[in-house]
């Protein structure tokens, strides 16, 4: 089983954007938690990050016939981008949206999410473990088809 994790615009800088939202653990450290969840459920991961709306998109598009599963963090897009949402739902692929902030605690703007419409799921405001229990429910899903 093969899982890609995408996160979107910002990501990279975690550990030095809103600490106070975010928390002290940078990009590398996300990456390495992801990859030790792959480990432990024995699944392939690939990370991605992107900046570009587009490049996200072609991740997705590029995910057919490579992996079994998405997780995403559209992170900003997540709130406008029918682009992204538009690829999940042409793709076919289980995905599983992820925020490590309560959006919904957030600016009002950040409560409605456009992309999760192309998703099975979303798990939010639970920091790194979101990625875990995202990979966690998309074994179960893919394994039960």
């Amino acid at each position: 089983m093969k899982i890609l994790v995408l996160n979107g615009p910002n990501i990279n800088l975690l550990g030095m954007r809103e600490k106070e939202i975010y928390g002290q653990d940078d990009y590398v450290a996300l990456c390495q938690y992801i990859k030790s969840t792959a480990q432990e459920l024995h699944v392939e991961v690939e990370i991605k990050q992107s900046n570009s709306e587009g490049e996200l998109v072609t991740f997705i598009q590029d995910a057919v016939d490579n992996f079994d599963g998405i997780v995403i963090n559209p992170a900003a897009y997540t709130h406008y981008s029918v682009a992204i949402l538009d690829a999940l739902k042409a793709v076919n692929l289980p995905a599983v949206e992820v925020h490590m902030s309560n959006i919904h605690k957030r600016e009002e703007f950040r409560h409605n999410s456009v992309t999760v419409a192309g998703c099975i799921g979303q798990i939010c405001g639970l920091g790194f473990a979101g990625y875990s229990l995202a990979m966690r429910y998309l074994t179960i899903t893919i394994a039960a088809e």
